[in-house]
């Protein structure tokens, strides 16, 4: 348990990123969801509009801190290569 001040404070702090960070990943995992629905289901169309929604929120997450900068770009570029190849 925290003693000094600055670690209370700090553990407060703490407690608040990681709500805000957790609601940030959940928000950006159901974009990705929604992308994965549309490729199972095999609607092209419906897939790329998912996939361009997605993409924003997926760098939004990277420039927050949620997720490293590769790891998005890994996820988007196995994505999209996904909805490509449904043709």
């Amino acid at each position: 348990m925290a003693n000094t001040p600055q670690a209370k404070k700090r553990a407060r702090q703490n407690e608040k990123r990681f709500q805000i960070n957790k609601a940030r990943r959940s928000r950006i995992r159901t974009y990705l969801r929604k992308v994965e629905e549309a490729i199972a289901s095999g609607d092209k169309d419906a897939a790329t509009a998912a996939l361009q929604a997605a993409q924003p929120e997926l760098m939004r997450g990277v420039t927050k801190g949620v997720f490293h900068k590769n790891t998005a770009s890994r996820k988007m570029s196995r994505l999209s290569s996904r909805v490509k190849a449904l043709g």
